[in-house]
């Protein structure tokens, strides 16, 4: 498809991607859509459009991009979105609209991004076998590499939404209590195991009512569409509260995601099996059209690519996540955000966290300028990208998310 853009056909951030995200230029933050280098003042144009009776009856789309979030374009629901990307390409590919569009695109390096959403809830799943393996042979060497429950449910835990930031926001190195093995007592200071982790987070949208649930087979009506998240971990502050009932401190300080949401309906090419489910079987709520996705990774660490994960090798299907999420009656929110979980893979080169990629401190990573490092230092930035194949072979570039960390306060 062609665009009288006059993009090359296989841009990262061509027609066949638009992804979403807010925007500001001296004013207020609004809804933008991303088409090559330039961004699309969403809300501006479509009301050029309805004004002159070109976006017809469907919903209010220009209200809903006039806004400091994606929420109220999120509310509006599957329907709304699927008019809402084909009227998006039909204006920026049919040149009978160029007149009306051009004064409503931006040069990207013109504007200021913003968080996307206003995060509603944000839980964090636990779905990479891989990582899974790799944490409790760390931690459990004597036990079972993967609890009892793994296979039968994705694991996840609810994080704080309220620390959930854009990409480029600095991060402060988080203090809390620490204890070694070998400690005595617990101590009180700054991080010392600060660490990363590579994931996706999925973007929710459709409200439902509590005491509802949303089935595997339904789940893509509010599944809405993709970010990369950074779960920026303390693991020495982790390790010693989690036990009996999961992360808190070591998590909750800050979340990064990126500031482009790419729609699901740009990732049709992308869609892959999952690994089989059948050594055990899922209990028949997890079952159904549930798919992964073949999104490559990349982790770059002061300029030093440590690790390329592979998304295609996860376990849990977000449909699967989010089934698991209602089947006991909770309610989801537009804007609620589901973390995949670190995505690793069985070779080395492939972890999605320090903790593996240096096996918890132990194999310490060489970067190019010379330095090591077990865990993240002060100064240090983590950039995190990814790719999808697109349409007729082209790529689609996920919004990258990066954040540097700041010494603690």
């Amino acid at each position: 498809m062609i665009t009288w853009l006059d993009l090359p056909t296989d841009h990262p951030f061509g027609i066949h991607h638009l992804p979403y995200g807010v925007f500001s230029v001296g004013g207020p933050p609004r809804v933008g859509v991303r088409i090559g280098d330039l961004v699309l003042d969403a809300g501006a144009v479509a009301a050029v459009g309805r004004d002159a009776g070109l976006v017809g009856d469907g919903p209010d789309l220009a209200s809903a991009w006039q806004t400091r979030s994606l929420n109220a374009f999120l509310d509006l629901g599957r329907p709304a979105w699927t008019t809402a990307r084909e009227w998006l390409t039909e204006i920026l590919t049919d040149e009978v609209h160029r007149a009306g569009v051009e004064p409503h695109l931006l040069p990207l390096s013109d504007v200021t991004l913003h968080l996307p959403i206003e995060v509603a809830d944000y839980v964090d799943f636990y779905a990479s076998e891989n990582h899974a393996s790799n944490v409790g042979q760390i931690f459990r060497p004597d036990s079972p590499a993967l609890p009892a429950n793994w296979k039968h449910l994705p694991i996840g835990y609810h994080g704080r939404s309220g620390t959930v930031v854009v990409s480029g926001t600095e991060v402060v190195r988080p203090k809390g209590q620490r204890k070694a093995p070998a400690d005595f007592a617990p101590s009180f200071g700054p991080s010392l195991r600060l660490d990363i982790e590579a994931e996706l987070g999925y973007v929710i949208g459709g409200p439902t009512e509590l005491g509802s649930s949303v089935s595997v087979g339904d789940a893509e009506d509010h599944l809405f569409g993709v970010v990369l998240l950074n779960d920026w971990s303390a693991r020495d502050i982790q390790a010693w509260e989690y036990v009996p009932l999961g992360p808190f401190l070591g998590k909750s300080f800050a979340t990064s995601i990126s500031a482009w949401v790419t729609p699901l309906d740009a990732l049709r090419a992308a869609r892959v099996p999952l690994p089989g489910q059948t050594e055990p079987p899922v209990l028949p709520y997890l079952a159904g059209e549930a798919t992964g996705f073949d999104i490559h990774l990349e982790v770059d660490l002061n300029g030093t690519v440590v690790s390329r994960p592979e998304y295609a090798g996860m376990y849990w299907a977000p449909a699967q996540m989010l089934a698991h999420l209602t089947v006991n009656g909770a309610s989801v929110r537009s804007g609620d955000l589901l973390g995949s979980g670190t995505v690793s893979g069985p070779e080395k080169g492939a972890r999605g966290s320090l903790l593996e990629l240096t096996w918890n401190g132990t194999e310490p990573l060489t970067l190019a300028d010379g330095t090591c490092r077990g865990f993240l230092e002060d100064g240090d930035t983590v950039t995190m990208k990814g790719w999808a194949p697109g349409p007729n072979g082209a790529r689609i570039a996920l919004g990258e998310v990066s954040g540097t960390i700041r010494p603690a306060r």
